[in-house]
């Protein structure tokens, strides 16, 4: 996008063009829904393969301060135009979904109303004999960890991880005394924006024209980190690492060596550590935290190309979700 149009945020991250028009110049119908949850109100949206039968469907969860409304897309949409149902939720809290902006106190519980959602398409006649996948790009990693250790067994057919948020970075991490100091104020302080911001945005991303058109995310949260949200995060983190020796299915993790947000560490920890038989990990030299949105588009599609390829063998590999 060109400079002098950054004066005024288009309505769409492409631009100008009608919806509708664009989602079919893509390959891919959109539907918008909102989907009620005990802890508030979900607002979803599907990408539907146009001319293609549903290979399998996939169930994407973005990262922190974004949304499904806007580059994330990208990725539900790529996915869709390979022939997969996609389905996606901003989180609570996050984008135009129920809670305050990025208060992520209760990740348990934020990944639970997701999980309710991907389970009843899940569960959803056109759906229920076809293999399916949960998606997680970086904090969305974390929360879709949680999402498949609160599922039953044989519930999802394999997991893929962009960038997953497992290990939090030294320089990212939380300091111990400001969370002790505000844990002294009884839960008071717990929605407070008051956490050092480390801005993460210009960490994630390379290319320097993607990184304009997703800061101008209407919807993305710009605010500093909650004292709840951080405390919650090195909780999560802390407890995916005690336990992933429980993952047993097939999963792809995928992640850049110069990630300034998330560790490596996090996809490495993660495959030597899992029990899955079947189990694949890319490591990127060079790429930055955001491989699909952020990155120069031969990167971008070096990425999607290795995720097209796992996904395609996975299902022709495991066929219906019970096999």
């Amino acid at each position: 996008m060109p400079p002098e149009t950054q004066t005024e945020t288009p309505p769409n991250f492409w631009g100008d063009m009608p919806e509708e028009e664009y989602y079919t110049s893509q390959g891919v119908r959109n539907g918008k829904k909102y989907f009620e949850t005990p802890n508030g109100k979900l607002f979803t949206q599907s990408f539907l393969p146009l001319d293609q039968k549903v290979k399998a469907t996939v169930y994407m969860t973005h990262g922190y301060g974004s949304d499904t409304g806007w580059m994330f897309q990208k990725i539900c949409i790529s996915f869709a135009t390979w022939g997969y149902a996609v389905f996606a939720a901003d989180l609570l809290g996050h984008g135009r979904s129920d809670g305050i902006r990025c208060y992520l106190g209760d990740m348990e519980k934020v990944a639970a109303s997701s999980l309710s959602f991907f389970k009843h398409v899940r569960d959803s006649e056109p759906y229920r004999d076809l293999p399916g996948f949960l998606f997680g790009e970086s904090m969305g990693g974390a929360a879709t960890m949680l999402m498949y250790f609160q599922s039953e067994p044989n519930t999802w057919t394999g997991l893929i991880f962009s960038a997953p948020l497992f290990v939090i970075p030294e320089n990212m991490k939380p300091s111990k005394l400001h969370l002790f100091m505000y844990g002294l104020l009884f839960g008071l302080a717990d929605t407070w924006a008051a956490m050092p911001d480390n801005k993460m945005v210009g960490k994630a991303i390379k290319d320097p024209e993607k990184l304009k058109v997703i800061a101008s995310n209407p919807r993305r949260y710009t605010g500093k980190p909650r004292v709840g949200t951080m405390r919650e995060i090195a909780r999560v983190c802390q407890y995916i690492q005690d336990n992933f020796s429980k993952v047993t299915v097939p999963f792809l993790t995928v992640h850049g060596t110069a990630d300034g947000v998330t560790c490596p560490t996090s996809s490495k920890l993660l495959y030597e550590k899992a029990s899955s038989a079947d189990k694949s990990i890319k490591i990127y030299d060079g790429m930055y935290h955001s491989l699909i949105q952020g990155e120069p588009d031969e990167n971008a599609n070096l990425v999607l190309k290795d995720m097209r390829e796992w996904i395609d063998e996975r299902v022709e590999r495991y066929g219906p979700k019970n096999c």
